[in-house]
C-alpha cells in the first residue's frame, strides 16, 4: 500500500499571492471563465476554457464544496448567493491557510481590496512586498529629471522595509526580460528622456524599455543586497505578454555569479514552469536562490505532482515554498490550496516508497515547504 503522508494539519503560508475582487463579480458564465485561464485573449477565455482541465475539474471540485450540481450553471448560482466574507474565510479555513503575501501595488489594481481591507474583512494575516516596475512608474510620473526620479526610487526602496514591506517583487520577466545588462547611468538618463517624453504625452506610462528598466533593478538589488532583502521574481509561465524564453531563470546566472548580490534572497517564483528543471539546477547551486511552487500550482493541473518531484529532485528541500499566486475569487485559492497540498503528499508518500525519505523526514518537508521555509525566509514573527 502507498504510504500516506498527511499534511492537513499544517498550516500554509501563501508566500505569493494577490487580492481578491470587490467590484463587479462574475454574474454570467463568460465572466466566470476569465479567472481559469491565464491567456488575456478573449476567444481563448470564452471558447476555450470550457475544454480546459483547469474549469472541468475545478467545476466539480467546486460543486462539492457548494453541495450543487456538477455544472458551471449550477456553481455560478451557488457561489453568487453566499456572502463573500463567509465562504472566502471558510475556504481558507477548510484548507488551513494562515497568511497570504500580497504583491502590493499588483494584479487588479483598483479593483481588488487593498491589502489593509484584506486585513480587515477576512481570516488571513497579510503582508506586503513592494513591486518594483509599478513603483518606478508612478514615481516616472511624479519626476521631471532623472535624478529626481532614481533618488525617489531609491528611497522608497530604501524605506520599504520601514514602510512595512517584507520584501521585494520584480515583473522585469514581463517587461523586458529576465537577461538583465549592466547599464550606465549616462545610458540610463539617455532611456529616462524617451520614456518620460512618452509619459508626458499619454498622461501614463507601462515601463518596458529595457536600459530603463535594467539600470533599476539593479539598482534595487544594490539596495536589497545592503538590507538582506528577499525579491520575488516572475519566471516561466504567465499572461501572453510574457515572453517565455526571456523567463527562464538561467538568464540571471550573471547576476549570481558577479557575487554582488550574495546577500540577497532570490525567489524565483512559478517553478520557472516549463522550466523548473533548470531553476532546481541554480536553486542547488547558489546558496541565494529559492524555488516556489506557484502558477504551476493550480493551473497545470494534472501535472501538478510531476512539476513537485521534479522540483524535489534536485532543489534542496529548505529552498523550496509553496504558493497559489492565486487572485480575485475564493475559489482559486481554494483549488490550488487543495490540489497543491493533495500533490505533496502525494510525491512525499512516492518518495518513501522508494527508500529515499523517511516517513518523519517526509513529513518535516511538507512542513517546510508549507511553512517553516517561508517563516525562515521572510523573517516571520
Amino acid at each position: 500500500m502507498p504510504t500516506k503522508i498527511d499534511l492537513a494539519d499544517i498550516p500554509i503560508i501563501d508566500h505569493h499571492a494577490h487580492a481578491l475582487i470587490k467590484t463587479n463579480p462574475p454574474q454570467t458564465l463568460a465572466q466566470y471563465q476569465v479567472y481559469f485561464s491565464e491567456s488575456g485573449d478573449p476567444l481563448v477565455k470564452q471558447r476555450d476554457v470550457p475544454h480546459s482541465i483547469m474549469w472541468m475539474w475545478g467545476i466539480r471540485e467546486l460543486a462539492d464544496y457548494f453541495g450543487c450540481d456538477p455544472t458551471p450553471e449550477a456553481v455560478l448560482e451557488a457561489r453568487n448567493t453566499r456572502d463573500l466574507q463567509t465562504y472566502a474565510n471558510d475556504m481558507w479555513t477548510k484548507q488551513n491557510s494562515e497568511m497570504l503575501i500580497i504583491d502590493y501595488y499588483g494584479f487588479g489594481g483598483g479593483m481588488n481590496y487593498t491589502p489593509e481591507e484584506m486585513a480587515s474583512t477576512f481570516n488571513q494575516k497579510i503582508e506586503r512586498l513592494l513591486r518594483l516596475e509599478t513603483f518606478a512608474q508612478d514615481k516616472l510620473m511624479e519626476n521631471a529629471t532623472f535624478t529626481r526620479f532614481v533618488d525617489a526610487f531609491s528611497a522608497g526602496v530604501e524605506g520599504a522595509k520601514a514602510a512595512g514591506h517584507i520584501g521585494l517583487k520584480s515583473i522585469i520577466a514581463y517587461r523586458t526580460g529576465l537577461d538583465v545588462g549592466w547599464v550606465t547611468r549616462e545610458e540610463a538618463t539617455k532611456a529616462f528622456g524617451v520614456v518620460k517624453d512618452q509619459a508626458d504625452r499619454e498622461g501614463k506610462i507601462r515601463l518596458a524599455n529595457k536600459t530603463l528598466c535594467d539600470y533599476l533593478l539593479v539598482r534595487a538589488l544594490e539596495i536589497a543586497e545592503q538590507q538582506s532583502l528577499p525579491i520575488q521574481f516572475h519566471t516561466g509561465l504567465g499572461d501572453n505578454d510574457v515572453d517565455i524564453l526571456k523567463a527562464n531563470p538561467l538568464h540571471m546566472r550573471p547576476l549570481l555569479m558577479s557575487h554582488k548580490f550574495d546577500h540577497v534572497k532570490f525567489v524565483m517564483l512559478h517553478a520557472a514552469y516549463p522550466y523548473a528543471r533548470d531553476l532546481g539546477y541554480l536553486a542547488a547551486m547558489y546558496p541565494n536562490v529559492y524555488m516556489d511552487l506557484s502558477l504551476a500550482i493550480p493551473f497545470v493541473t494534472t501535472l501538478i505532482p510531476t512539476v513537485i518531484h521534479e522540483a524535489l529532485a534536485l532543489t534542496p528541500i529548505n529552498k523550496v515554498l509553496y504558493s497559489s499566486d492565486a487572485f480575485s475569487l475564493p475559489e482559486i485559492y481554494w483549488l490550488a490550496n487543495k490540489w497543491g497540498r493533495a500533490a505533496l503528499e502525494k510525491v512525499l508518500g512516492e518518495i518513501v516508497d522508494v527508500g529515499a525519505l523517511t516517513p518523519q523526514q517526509a513529513r518535516t518537508a511538507g512542513e517546510m515547504i508549507l511553512n517553516k521555509n517561508a517563516k525562515e525566509l521572510y523573517e516571520l514573527s
